[in-house]
């Protein structure tokens, strides 16, 4: 699962299912359809895995007991449902204010929200596997008292339904360009309207996928769980590096290091040793080791900002300095942001060149949250100027989190 998302990451393979077109108000109920349709694809790349851990067969008797499609097409509805719902509330609220700006969920919030998901996401997967059973006690779970109205056995069937409902309101960059234009339509009808057509263009392909994992485990229910469970788990671990990235609370880098170090310990913690006391000092002995690790990182992290020996950051490629400011220049590519060095207490002038094909639907927006810089990308040149003021490696990220890049600045 570790390399998985190490390839994930490194090669931006998700990145490529970013849609290239999103909602806008000039568009008809139709197009809003068929956009819906192309943004299915980044949908399966988005909540695919929580599509995935409705559709997954938890017993052997599961995938004989209940129809093939019917836990994806719950999941499914419950988003449409959401999505719809969203959209009148959105259509009234602009009605009342009168004004379509401000849509869209806080850069903050939304990497919270992606966070807690992709942290449910990772504890799915690892327990549908089984690896770690004392990670059980952390199963999302129905609260008592609604799991005990709906009854044990209706609770547990109508679970995917619960989760499409929630899961609508996760943030995701083609859903708030229509959030943006249900809130613009000032009506509750059109805002509703919009958003159901939209919702129910991506319902094909998620409806296929859960469809089809759940027909799949009707025969191979333990390989199809096992495979599952992984792609959850993976997924998740994508998620919170999303979350992480645009909320700054966790790093991509500080992500890696902490997925391995919870691995190392959780799985020298799992090994059954035949005395207790072994295994928890092995387990103390992971723990110390990670700790020093982390440390060790910190450390080199914190040698490299400074440059090499200290000179100041006069070994700086590419960067050149006119009348006491650092002129970079770089490219924009479609799957990833470009990586720059500067030096420190001195005003940066940054030029991006967009060449024609290189914006899409998810990079056009590059938010810089150490600098409080927001920009969308237009083709041609683009200018970003701020003044570094302290030495680090300053990572920023499109607005959906999925394409990321990194600011280093040396002493």
């Amino acid at each position: 699962m570790i390399t998985l998302f190490v390839l994930l990451q490194r090669y931006g393979v998700l990145n490529l299912l970013v849609p290239s077109q999103l909602a806008d108000s000039g568009m008809g109920y139709g197009m809003l359809f068929v956009v819906g349709l192309l943004t299915s694809v980044h949908c399966v790349a988005m909540c695919g895995g929580i599509n995935l851990s409705q559709c997954l067969p938890r017993t052997e008797g599961d995938s004989a007991s209940v129809p093939a499609f019917l836990p994806s097409l719950l999941y499914n509805a419950g988003r449409v449902l959401s999505y719809t719902a969203v959209g009148a509330l959105l259509g009234l609220v602009g009605m009342l204010l009168g004004s379509g700006a401000g849509a869209g969920v806080p850069v903050l919030l939304q990497g919270i929200l992606k966070l807690i998901a992709g942290a449910i996401m990772v504890i799915m997967g690892l327990n549908l596997l089984g690896v770690f059973p004392w990670l059980r006690r952390l199963s999302p779970r129905l609260p008592a008292a609604l799991a005990k109205k709906l009854g044990a056995g209706r609770s547990a069937a109508r679970q995917p339904f619960l989760v499409g409902l929630l899961n609508g309101l996760m943030p995701c960059g083609p859903l708030q360009s229509m959030q943006i234009l249900a809130l613009g339509s000032g009506s509750p009808l059109v805002g509703g309207l919009s958003m159901l057509l939209f919702s129910l263009g991506t319902v094909p392909l998620m409806l296929g996928l859960g469809a089809a994992v759940s027909a799949l485990g009707r025969k191979f229910a333990s390989t199809v769980t096992s495979v599952g469970a992984v792609l959850v788990t993976v997924m998740g671990l994508a998620m919170l590096s999303q979350g992480g990235a645009l909320s700054g609370l966790l790093l991509p880098d500080r992500l890696l290091f902490l997925v391995i170090a919870l691995a190392v310990v959780g799985t020298t913690a799992s090994v059954p040793v035949p005395k207790k006391a072994y295994r928890l000092a092995a387990t103390a002995a992971a723990v110390v080791l990670v700790i020093v690790a982390g440390f060790a990182l910190h450390h080199l992290d914190r040698y490299n900002s400074l440059g090499s020996g200290g000179s100041a950051g006069s070994d700086l490629d590419g960067v050149q300095v006119v009348d006491g400011v650092q002129l970079v220049d770089s490219t924009l590519v479609p799957g990833r942001y470009p990586t720059i060095t500067v030096q420190a207490g001195m005003p940066v002038r940054w030029t991006i060149d967009a060449p024609a094909g290189s914006i899409n639907g998810c990079n056009y927006r590059a938010i810089i949250q150490e600098y409080g810089i927001e920009h969308d990308f237009t083709e041609g040149e683009n200018v970003i100027e701020f003044v570094p003021t302290a030495a680090g490696t300053y990572p920023y990220s499109c607005w959906m989190g999925m394409i990321q890049g990194s600011i280093i600045v040396q002493e």
